[in-house]
């Protein structure tokens, strides 16, 4: 409970508690360097250089150490017996180079900071002490601040890595969201177009057919306005679904329910067939299951081509070409664009964006462009398998 209260009144107050530090470090070295030996005045000279020298430790911590242990040196070559105390603003500058250097550089200056203060106190007559056990007790204390500044520097290392990490995985967890939503919104947005662009072109085309034949057959007039209910209602059924998305709280890459796929191929020829437009449909090699992504997507495209083709192009047939092989399905829609081209609905639109979008999500590609004897052609290449 007290160490925490004193870091954290460290923490609030630097500079009183580094001061404070200094000033018993300094009250320390000072203090054996006036009581031990005869060199008085250069020990307590000394002892002020090395405690001030501390004062720039974290900017040139090399030099601080040099400076220091010169000091010290100097005091024990003077005849003052090199004690812990006396060593003190050695081992803070060794601690601080240890903590802010390179590891090779702290390494590079313990030698020459032992050196510095053992050869001066091994001459005759300064030391009652063995030289080696001066030795021994200088690198001792030499050597632990380095060990406990690499400690504390690897701590701290570690710390900002791992806060590093976080903040990295923060940010990409942020980034994939945005991302998810981005996906999300161009998903819904191109099942929005593909619904409303095919059921409305759709039932545009039926009412159109249905008035045109209404004074002279009647009774297929009728049949094309029982179509275009059911062309209405299958259009409100596919808007609920892909705005329920919207709504939905768990994953929002499930299928769309219900999901069209390439089963209800006929059920879309015939409902262009009602609205004057004959789709022939052929079909080459083994048929192969599809993912249901891929199935959704074929479907799709080829809603949107036959949809471009009642939109654009002035004739009453078009051509669906499925080619199966052993990993690709290949889809070609076709038509020859009629003896008098309907001009270009205004504002162009977003269907063969969508179908590229489409046929890349699920990693097939797209072919879009003019025959070149006349008409529209559109060619996808769908894998079997994702």
């Amino acid at each position: 409970m007290l160490a925490s209260r004193l870091r954290r009144y460290a923490d609030r107050h630097p500079r009183l508690v580094e001061s404070a530090l200094l000033l018993l470090v300094y009250a320390a070295t000072a203090g054996q360097s006036v009581r031990h030996g005869p060199g008085r005045t250069v020990g307590l000279l000394m002892a002020t250089v090395a405690c001030l020298s501390l004062l720039w430790r974290r900017r040139r911590p090399g030099r601080v150490v040099v400076v220091s242990a010169l000091c010290t040196g100097v005091s024990g070559g003077a005849g003052h017996e090199i004690t812990p105390l006396l060593l003190l603003p050695v081992i803070v500058a060794l601690y601080e180079l240890a903590v802010r250097a390179p590891e090779r550089t702290a390494r590079a200056h313990c030698p020459a900071a032992v050196a510095l203060v053992v050869l001066p106190a091994l001459l005759p007559a300064h030391d009652s002490r063995p030289w080696i056990e001066t030795t021994v007790i200088t690198a001792f204390w030499s050597l632990l601040p380095l060990v406990q500044g690499s400690a504390v520097r690897a701590r701290r290392a570690y710390l900002g890595a791992v806060r590093e990490r976080a903040e990295h995985a923060e940010r990409t967890r942020e980034e994939e969201a945005r991302h998810r939503v981005a996906e999300a919104r161009v998903r819904i947005a191109r099942e929005l177009h593909d619904v409303v662009a095919h059921h409305m072109a759709l039932a545009n085309a039926q009412a159109g057919t249905a008035a045109h034949l209404l004074r002279d057959r009647p009774r297929q007039a009728e049949q094309i306005l029982a179509e275009l209910g059911t062309t209405t209602s299958s259009a409100l059924r596919e808007l609920q679904a892909t705005v329920g998305l919207l709504r939905r709280p768990d994953d929002p890459d499930d299928p769309l329910e219900p999901c069209p796929g390439l089963a209800r191929l006929p059920e879309l020829v015939s409902a262009f067939a009602s609205a004057g437009l004959r789709v022939v449909v052929t079909a080459e090699g083994e048929e192969r299951p599809l993912s249901p992504g891929a199935d959704l997507t074929a479907f799709r495209i080829v809603q949107e081509a036959l949809t471009n083709v009642t939109k654009h192009a002035a004739t009453g047939i078009a051509h669906v070409r499925l080619v199966h092989s052993s990993d690709r399905l290949t889809l070609t829609i076709s038509d020859d664009g009629g003896a008098q081209p309907r001009p270009a609905a205004p504002g162009g639109g977003f269907g063969l964006v969508g179908m590229r979008e489409r046929a890349r999500s699920v990693g097939g590609t797209l072919r879009a462009g003019h025959r070149p004897g006349g008409g529209f052609c559109v060619t996808a290449e769908l894998p079997v398998r994702p």
